[in-house]
């Protein structure tokens, strides 16, 4: 890593007079290690509000209840009233993050944490530029507000219209939102975008889908973090973690399967719209499922090890949204499925992509006819908060007529009636293909070397990202005391 002394010396100083501290991984892994004081102070800092001390929220600890840090990641193990299978679906939730009510914010500090401790970033002089299709831009605006740093979102322009509103309190002028052309699949045009204001040399260009740092900060702070969520479920039993199971997205969050394989032996499945089945078919298309960007591999999936791919329509996830988020729908489940009514609150805390994960996680469970003794780790990266306005397009969808009958009906084909169709258990040559198909982009397209290309083949590739991130601690601490 190159450093630039006078750079780190000088936003050292820059931070000290804003107050700021950074956490350390260990800390995000072990919040009951940061410091008292700080944890003290915590306690009259609203998650949200754009104060320094909330960097040392930046991990799955969050309680629900917005009281002191949880001993484990709050998560939801799912009954089999409304999964219809015997094994246990564990979702570790993403929307007590703060600042954006998801996971992704911790993505993007791992990604600026290197630039700030090499001194490759320069606040008096670069613009941080979060490329997503949603809440990683969010996140990296965030810890860029709260940071001093200059920055700038690029999105979609047809995402939900609650991630916008977001980002336009937070930057600092409109015009630093970029909206690019169409939706969810439309990743290319957010390249295009990046590429143009790469011109500027003053522009960092922090592309969750290329920077490793995204893959290596998984790996390295929410992959133990679900396994002690998961030893928590197991408690004295025998229970089995069989699988990971993870949208695509980035693939930065796939990286905790990394972690999980290593110490848990689990399998890595990663999940797709069938609308657009990438990695299954090598194809294209749109879809709904906001927060999994695709129709490409991004550079940071760790193909080689991963074990299956499972496409789900948002047909599925839409018509589900709007069972566990209208009054209708928790009416049907308490009333004709006999669900408990603390589960169903808890229901809006799924977001689209969740609701995917369940639904693939399902899926596998079936296909792998795992029972009582086997779990299925996933994770619920946002909740249906951010989806509001989706929620409300779906209802007028019924014209009207929307009711407890519509509701059976709409659990019985997308949730009761799971197959095990669209769904891909990855041998060599499956692998092989997938990771091919990146040649593509990131290649052809946007001039990655074809040995970095290549090195990616290699578990060796991906230990090095991740045993460099975990060194980052005594830089940190370091950068803290200058």
């Amino acid at each position: 890593m190159i450093m630039n002394e006078s750079v780190i010396m000088k936003t050292s100083k820059y931070f000290k007079e804003r107050g700021i501290l950074l956490p350390t991984l260990r800390e995000l892994c072990n919040p009951e290690e940061i410091n008292s004081q700080i944890k003290f102070d915590l306690d009259s800092v609203e998650k949200n509000s754009m104060n320094p001390l909330n960097l040392f929220r930046v991990h799955w600890f969050n309680s629900r209840d917005k009281s002191a840090f949880a001993e484990v990641p709050e998560h939801i193990v799912l009954p089999s009233d409304l999964t219809g299978i015997d094994a246990k679906i564990i979702v570790n939730i993403g929307r007590f993050f703060p600042l954006i009510d998801a996971h992704k914010v911790l993505a993007a500090y791992g990604c600026l944490l290197p630039r700030i401790l090499s001194g490759t970033f320069d606040y008096e002089f670069n613009k941080a530029i979060w490329p997503s299709t949603g809440n990683y831009c969010r996140g990296g605006i965030a810890i860029s507000r709260i940071l001093g740093l200059k920055s700038l979102a690029i999105l979609p322009e047809g995402m939900s219209k609650e991630r916008f509103s977001w980002l336009e309190k937070w930057v600092e002028d409109k015009s630093d939102i970029i909206k690019t052309a169409g939706t969810e699949s439309n990743v290319k045009e957010i390249y295009d975008a990046c590429n143009e204001l790469r011109k500027n040399e003053r522009n960092d260009i922090i592309n969750q889908f290329d920077e490793y740092y995204n893959y290596a900060i998984h790996r390295a702070v929410s992959g133990p973090s679900f396994e002690k969520s998961f030893l928590k479920v197991k408690g004295e039993s025998k229970l089995r973690a069989r699988l990971f199971v993870s949208a695509s997205g980035s693939s930065g969050t796939l990286a905790a399967g990394d972690y999980l394989k290593e110490q848990l032996n689990t399998k890595i499945a990663v999940v797709e719209a069938t609308e657009c089945p990438t990695l299954l078919n090598n194809g294209y298309g749109e879809h709904n499922i906001q927060g999994i960007g695709d129709k490409h591999v991004p550079l940071i999936h760790n193909v080689m090890n991963t074990d299956f791919v499972v496409g789900i329509s948002d047909e599925s996830t839409d018509n589900l949204n709007i069972i566990f988020n209208t009054e209708i729908g928790h009416k049907f489940l308490e009333n004709r499925k006999g669900l408990n009514t603390d589960l169903i609150k808890k229901l809006p805390e799924f977001g689209f992509s969740t609701i995917a994960n369940i639904l693939a996680s399902i899926k596998l469970a079936k296909y792998l006819k795992l029972g009582a003794e086997d779990a299925v780790i996933t994770v619920a990266t946002d909740g249906a908060d951010l989806y509001l306005s989706e929620l409300n397009k779906a209802v007028k969808g019924f014209n009207g007529i929307y009711d407890e009958t519509s509701c059976a009906e709409l659990f019985g084909q997308h949730l009761k009636g799971v197959s095990t169709d669209n769904l891909l258990e990855l041998s060599q040559m499956d692998r092989d293909r997938i990771f091919n198909l990146g040649y593509y982009t990131w290649v052809e397209q946007q001039g990655v070397q074809v040995d970095d290309f290549e090195a990616r083949r290699t578990q060796d590739f991906w230990d090095k990202h991740y045993i460099e991130m975990l060194s980052l601690d005594a830089k940190i601490n370091q950068f803290n005391s200058i």
